[in-house]
């Protein structure tokens, strides 16, 4: 048992070296967020309310949501879908790891890097921008969308079954980018035509934005948030473990 939780361990900081010295990571994940957040809320000023809360904290929360997705779908699905394409899964299975082990240690690493991103967005807008909020919102908001970047991990699981690993790059960015703009994370949802709310509305992204700006206004993570993210979750691990199965029995 020991030596399982050794080298699980060791696969861990394994998997969190390799995504932090890669520079498309850190870039995509990390810089864009606190740039478009700078853009924005000194394009549209600090006056500016919406969904009941100031600017500021409102699109801190908007950002830190595309940080977190970002490196949930994209990172993820690369990772997997270079390692799958090269058999290195193949590779593991004849080690004494266990055969789940490299799939846990690539979640708890990206739930560990996730963290990373939440805080130092949240110390960003704090310490920068001048965003009060309570200790409370602070943790809740910061809890709500580090446990809904759960739900894009999922989904880059399921884009990293491609095995065409520059496919898998070009997929994930089109799906990353177009739920997050589908979904509201770039604009408020207020601004869009009702067809495009009722489809916002249907989007994981919209929901894990909307639980942290509830949260920031004062109010409570709506149940249909939680409800949705979680159907999001159990179809997208049920589809990517069927084209798993199929695969391997190729």
């Amino acid at each position: 048992m020991n030596g399982t939780m050794t080298a699980l361990v060791a696969q861990v900081k394994a998997e969190l070296l390799r995504t932090v010295r890669n520079r498309r990571f850190v870039i995509f994940t990390i810089i864009m967020p606190a740039v478009f957040y700078f853009i924005f809320t000194g394009t549209v000023g600090g006056s500016v309310q919406v969904g009941g809360t100031d600017w500021k904290a409102y699109y801190l929360m908007s950002m830190t949501v595309y940080g977190v997705v970002g490196a949930s779908v994209t990172s993820l699905a690369v990772r997997f879908s270079r390692e799958r394409a090269q058999g290195w899964h193949r590779l593991v299975r004849i080690t004494p790891l266990p055969g789940y082990a490299q799939v846990v240690a690539k979640l708890v690493s990206q739930g560990v890097l996730n963290l990373f991103t939440i805080v130092f967005l949240f110390l960003l807008g704090a310490l920068v921008k001048d965003v009060e909020l309570t200790a409370g919102q602070w943790i809740e908001s910061g809890l709500w969308i580090w446990l809904g970047g759960f739900a894009f991990m999922s989904l880059g699981t399921l884009l990293g079954t491609i095995r065409n690993v520059d496919l898998v790059q070009v997929v994930s960015n089109l799906v990353y980018m177009a739920m997050s703009v589908a979904g509201g994370l770039w604009m408020p949802t207020e601004t869009m035509p009702k067809l495009m709310r009722d489809i916002a509305e249907a989007l994981p992204t919209n929901r894990l934005g909307q639980g942290a700006w509830r949260i920031v206004a004062g109010g409570a993570v709506e149940w249909a948030s939680i409800a949705i993210l979680a159907a999001y979750v159990i179809v997208f691990m049920l589809v990517s473990s069927y084209i798993i199965k199929k695969q391997e029995a190729v």
